[in-house]
Parts: structure tokens; C-alpha cells; sequence
């Protein structure tokens, strides 16, 4: 059965507080939602932010991902309240969060080293450290002081060039012996000791892939891999102790009034959502009543559909329920749609800021994506809304990788690494490099356009020999562009 939309034509804009712009939310509206729209009453924002998704299949969490997640285990399990990233403090990533070798990491360490082949004397001071772990920490800022300045010398004493050369900057003071490498503080020395192993690790891993790829294929079942990083899941769903201090329940509930759970938790979602809004946005109460809510978040012009193929929970939009000791503390609202789970809003508690909701949710929806792929293979990325470059409540979406961005001109995906230079310099962009490309979605025939008029379906090309207005005809031909070819064939254009 297709939609049957009514188009509302450009509004008026005003102030979107995210991106800072006086016209940042003049829209077009309709009661359906093509790609790109956003409600029941859709819109879509005239100066055209970007849109971002992530490859939840691809998705390895970072270390600042990790840390959130057992921020939130240790509240659970022992009451901890750690101190750190609030939802007003967007979490940058950090320097372990960055691509093992990033030579730009290793060159503000002023290393500069060939990874052809590592020195004897380097592996030796490797090996040395791994057996001094058991010692006490004096002991083992001593031995590794000890130990880098016999490197150093060894590293300056004429070795090939092959290894690796630490240039430091003499130490002033009294008696300083020039020729010789000068004393590091014990903390620097580490730093430099785990990307250098980190470096020999990955030589060593690139090493072994040759050697596969040329030995013939062994009938012995391969050996068990060590030291394996914990999945997205594993460090989500980690155990907790029968004596925990606090127990977290993630319901899906459809949104739909008909269905109980909703029904039942309603009362209790809105209350939320009004405490959410007045703290963190600060929204005056007349603007987050009952009636703004139901519009804004339970009413969604998705219907509810089941397929064989198709996930459990079915197709349409609900509210995934965070309930802490049986009180709700965070929604999550979200569509599910044969291709993705599309984010759409959180509201959470802020007394519980502590716990960054917003970023444990999201690692919470990207795995329930993962999930839903596992019954529905097609269902295999996360949408996370518009993406603003400029913007900390926006720019952390793309901490989340690989994700893509949206190209505002010719609509397909560019990985986000290739639109971030771009985006330092523009707040808007082409990211197709492709200069002839175009938006193949486009709207091509407009005459095919299908009207609803006077409860008859036809083509644009039929209706407009009926209307001579050339008002409506403009309205008909914007709406056509927005939407692109398949859209407006697809979907009925209401005409009274």
C-alpha cells in the first residue's frame, strides 16, 4: 500500500541550536519520511547538513568506548561512580585510540625509525622489561633509566642504520656531559618502550601473514589465538557478581498505545523526557508538554510490520527502555527498518550524567544492530542523524568507526576519513571526487509523479492537464526534486 503524503512547501526558518544558523531549520514538510526526513510532519533542513552512518559490522570499540562500558560495569556491580567524561563533555579520542603505527603519533615522541628490521639490543631491552614486571615500581623506574641509557648508547654507537634512532635534546644543568644521552623521565621512557613494542608486535603479525601465504596449507588444526581484544559484545554482556550493587534491564517496546508496555511506562517515559529537556536544553515546560511529546517522539508515521525474513521484533519504530532498579533513566528512540537501525533521539536522566548514556547507548544500539543481523542479513548499518563538523553535540558521531558520511550533492557514501579535511576548511561540502557525477536518484520524469486527485490515482502528467495554476505546479516540481525519482513514484501526492 503506498503513502499518501501532503506536501507543506517551504516554512520559514529559525534558530537551530546546533548549528548556530538563523535559517538552519527552514523545511519542507509532509506526512511521510523518504530518505533524508526526519517526524511525522517531516522536514528537511534547507541548508543541508550531512547525514552519518556507521558499519556496525566493521565496528571495533576504542579505548574511550571501552571505558564507558566498564564505567558502567563497575557502577554495577560495586556502586563505583567513577569521575570523567560527562554527556556535556563529548569524549575525544585518545592517543591509543589512534591506528597502531600512526607515524604521526610516533613522530611527537621524536622517534624516527626504519620498520624493516629491529635491533638485537632493542629486543634484549624488550625481553629485560617483561621480566622486571613483578618488581616494585621504584625499582623498575630505576632498572628501566638504567636500561634506556644502555640503548641509547648502543643506538649511538655506530649501529646500522636499520634501527631504530631515539633523537633527544640534552638536559640542562650542572656538569651535563653532552656527549653523552641524557637522563628521561621514567614516564617518557615508557611511552616511547610501548610503541616501539607495539611497532615490532605488528612487524612480527606482517611477517607471519607472508610466511602463510607461502607455505602450503597444513592439515593440523590451526593453534589457538592468545590475547584476543573483547568484542563489543563481550564487554557489554561481562558477568556480573550475584551480590551486584544495581541491576539494568533494556527493553524494546513498540511505540504504539495499543501496546501495553508502552502504554504502562508512558506516564514515566514523559516525565523524563520533561526533566531531560528542562535540564540539558534548557526548554521552558510549555514546551514539553504531553501533547509536544506524543508529536515529537510517539507518533511516527511508520507502520508496524512483521516478515519471515525480517527481524523478531519486526519493522517500525520503538523506544528501547534503559530501567536501573526498575526506574526508567534513559530512552532511546529508535526505527528499525529492513536495511538499518536509524537513531532518532535519547533523553536520559541527568542525574546519572556520570555514566556518558549517551555514548553507552549507542555502543548499546550499534551491537543490537549486530544482532538483528544475524537473523536479517540485509539489516547491517546504524544511522546516527545529521552529522555537524562544527558542532561538539554532533561532531562526536563520527568517533564511532568505520562510519560514512552523506555527499549533499550526488547522495552516495564516502568513508568520513576522506570528508574530515574537506570539513576543516567548509562547513559544507562535495565529498564525491568524482566531478561528473551526479545524483543518480534524481528526479528525471516528473510527469510520472503519482497524484492522489479527487480519490483517483494518476501521473502528474494526466493532473497537470487539469490544473493550469502555475503555483501548483511549481509546488509539485520542488517537491519532486526533493524527493528524487523513486519517492515520488512510490508514494501518492495528495492534490485537492
Amino acid at each position: 500500500m503506498a503513502s499518501v503524503v501532503e506536501y507543506k512547501g517551504l516554512k520559514a526558518g529559525y534558530h537551530c541550536g546546533y548549528c548556530d544558523s538563523e535559517e538552519g531549520k527552514a523545511s519542507c514538510g509532509e506526512w511521510s519520511r523518504p530518505p533524508g526526513w526526519r517526524g511525522r510532519l517531516a522536514s528537511k533542513p534547507s541548508h543541508r547538513p550531512l547525514r552519518a552512518r556507521c558499519r556496525p559490522l566493521q565496528f571495533q570499540p576504542s579505548k574511550s568506548h571501552k571505558k564507558v562500558l566498564k564505567k558502567m560495569l563497575k557502577f554495577l556491580a560495586k556502586g563505583e561512580i567513577s569521575k570523567g567524561n560527562c554527556e556535556d563533555e563529548p569524549m575525544e579520542p585518545t592517543a591509543e585510540d589512534a591506528v597502531a603505527g600512526d607515524f604521526a603519533l610516533i613522530n611527537k615522541l621524536d622517534i624516527q625509525c626504519d620498520l624493516t628490521v629491529l635491533s638485537d639490543d632493542l629486543r634484549e631491552s624488550l625481553e629485560s622489561e617483561e621480566k622486571q614486571k613483578g618488581k616494585s615500581s621504584k625499582r623498575e623506574d630505576a632498572n628501566e633509566l638504567i636500561q634506556s641509557q644502555d640503548i641509547e648508547e648502543k643506538l649511538g654507537s655506530g649501529e646500522p642504520s636499520r634501527s631504530v634512532k631515539v633523537h633527544t635534546v640534552p638536559k640542562p644543568g650542572k656538569g651535563a656531559d653532552l656527549s653523552k644521552p641524557p637522563c628521561r623521565k621514567a614516564k617518557e621512557i615508557r611511552k616511547e618502550r610501548k610503541r616501539l613494542k607495539l611497532m615490532q608486535q605488528n612487524r612480527a603479525g606482517e611477517l607471519e601473514g607472508l610466511q602463510a601465504q607461502c607455505e602450503p596449507l597444513s592439515s593440523s588444526p590451526p593453534k589457538a589465538k592468545c590475547n584476543q581484544p573483547k568484542s563489543l559484545e563481550d564487554l557489554i554482556f561481562e558477568s556480573l557478581p550475584e551480590n551486584a550493587s544495581h541491576k539494568l534491564e533494556v527493553r524494546l517496546v513498540p511505540v504504539s498505545f495499543e501496546d501495553p508496555e508502552f502504554k504502562s511506562s508512558f506516564s514515566q517515559s514523559f516525565s523524563l523526557y520533561v526533566k531531560y529537556q528542562m535540564a540539558i536544553h534548557q526548554d521552558p515546560p510549555d514546551e514539553c508538554g504531553k501533547t509536544e511529546f506524543t508529536r515529537f517522539l510517539c507518533s511516527s508515521p511508520l507502520e508496524a510490520e512483521t516478515s519471515p525474513n525480517g527481524p523478531d521484533c519486526g519493522y517500525g519504530s520503538f523506544h528501547q527502555q534503559y530501567w536501573l532498579d526498575g526506574k526508567i533513566i534513559a530512552v532511546g528512540v529508535i526505527d528499525i527498518l529492513p536495511h538499518c537501525v536509524s537513531s532518532v533521539y535519547l533523553y536520559y536522566d541527568p542525574d546519572y550524567s556520570f555514566l556518558s548514556l549517551g555514548v553507552y547507548s549507542a555502543l548499546r544500539e550499534i551491537a543490537f544492530t549486530r544482532h538483528l543481523h544475524e537473523k536479517t542479513s540485509q539489516l547491517s548499518y546504524y544511522y546516527m542523524g545529521f552529522y555537524i563538523h562544527s558542532c561538539p553535540k554532533m561532531k562526536y558521531k563520527g568517533q564511532y568507526r568505520p562510519s560514512d558520511l552523506l555527499c549533499p550533492e550526488t547522495y552516495v557514501w564516502v568513508p568520513i576519513e576522506q570528508c574530515l579535511p574537506s570539513l576543516e576548511n567548509s562547513k559544507y561540502c562535495r565529498f564525491n571526487q568524482d566531478s561528473e557525477a551526479v545524483d543518480e536518484g534524481r528526479s528525471k520524469e516528473p510527469d510520472r509523479l503519482q497524484v492522489l486527485y479527487k480519490k483517483a490515482i494518476m501521473p502528474y502528467g494526466v493532473y497537470k492537464k487539469q490544473q493550469k495554476d502555475p503555483r501548483d505546479e511549481a509546488a509539485v516540481l520542488q517537491y519532486a526534486a526533493l524527493v528524487g525519482q523513486a519517492c515520488s513514484e512510490r508514494m501518492l501526492l495528495f492534490r485537492n
